[in-house]
């Protein structure tokens, strides 16, 4: 059922359904030591685009103040579910709401699967979903902080750049600030891919390597991975590569526009997002309430797939920062 083809929003839907249980019953720290309590919605919404759009919520047990608020910025292929449902409940349970949405393409969102015709597109659709969220009674008078993780770490940087008043703070997981060289073909090749994508946007041809091997440490946590059905595992549309490349070019030249209080953590081993561009970021950002952490020998999925302590000890860190920042307004 699972290698079916994936590209429409309810072929990935049925997939999920049935997979549902045994993602949940996975030998993975996210999920054995995810508290209990959490209370979880799931919606759909139709967007000002027609698209309609995939969101979750975790929020603290009934009777729990809710500090501030957290809006997830998902990676490249991935989804909002899945790992991070564990990561969402260790941060609600230390009073955060915690709200998270599949981007257009992605995930439980209707779209193409793995398809960015325009990353600022994209980064419109994080915009409007999360302004509605955020009128939302219980949240609005809240603090509101935005996570994101590899690619989700660009997305909150352009929302943040085209929003710089209306976010409390920006956390940023193995950003992608930069594409490492490693993983990207020679100039020359993506000059000729850039051309082809104006007639085959949707082809499947960007050369990659296996990006898995490259961000999961624990070889039996990649193993894991898989279980995330619905992700886009395929090889990269022409489109999507041209504008993740795009981005990251713009967003490297902004990098001094960036003043939200910031916090970058990376794993100093990680080759798909480069630590060197997040120790850029850090000496860049104009801000002067910022945190750079590198985790030695960490891998890119520092969240996912370490070793169960450092794991914990990423989202202890990310709790902390939160708790800080929260105290201080």
């Amino acid at each position: 059922m699972a290698s079916q083809s994936l590209d429409t929003v309810s072929a990935r839907r049925r997939v999920r359904a049935a997979f549902l249980n045994a993602q949940e019953r996975l030998d993975h720290f996210l999920f054995k030591a995810a508290p209990s309590g959490i209370l979880m919605e799931e919606r759909y919404e139709r967007n000002s685009k027609g698209l309609e759009v995939f969101w979750k919520s975790w929020l603290p047990n009934l009777g729990i103040a809710t500090k501030a608020t957290l809006f997830f910025c998902h990676g490249y292929g991935d989804t909002c579910t899945f790992f991070f449902e564990g990561i969402a409940k260790r941060i609600a349970a230390a009073g955060y709401g915690v709200y998270a949405m599949d981007y257009p393409g992605f995930g439980l969102s209707e779209g193409l699967h793995g398809y960015i015709p325009s990353f600022d597109e994209m980064v419109d659709h994080v915009i409007e979903q999360y302004a509605r969220i955020r009128e939302r009674r219980e949240v609005a008078e809240l603090q509101h902080f935005l996570l994101g993780q590899s690619m989700g770490g660009a997305v909150a940087l352009k929302v943040h750049l085209k929003q710089p008043k209306e976010w409390d703070g920006v956390l940023l997981v193995a950003p992608m600030c930069k594409i490492a060289e490693d993983v990207t073909p020679p100039a020359a090749i993506l000059y000729a891919l850039s051309l082809l994508s104006y007639i085959l946007p949707e082809a499947k041809l960007f050369p990659q390597k296996d990006l898995g091997d490259l961000a999961f440490r624990d070889p039996e946590k990649r193993k894991m991975a898989e279980y995330n059905v619905i992700s886009y595992a395929d090889q990269m549309r022409l489109k999507t590569a041209v504008e993740l490349i795009k981005a990251t070019r713009e967003i490297e030249s902004k990098l001094e526009e960036v003043t939200s209080p910031l916090l970058i953590l990376h794993g100093a081993a990680d080759k798909v997002t480069d630590p060197n561009v997040s120790k850029f970021l850090y000496d860049k950002s104009s801000t002067k309430d910022k945190t750079l952490r590198f985790y030695e020998e960490g891998f890119h999925a520092i969240l996912e797939g370490e070793p169960d302590e450092r794991i914990s000890n990423v989202i202890d860190d990310i709790i902390s920062w939160l708790d800080s920042h929260v105290a201080i307004q």
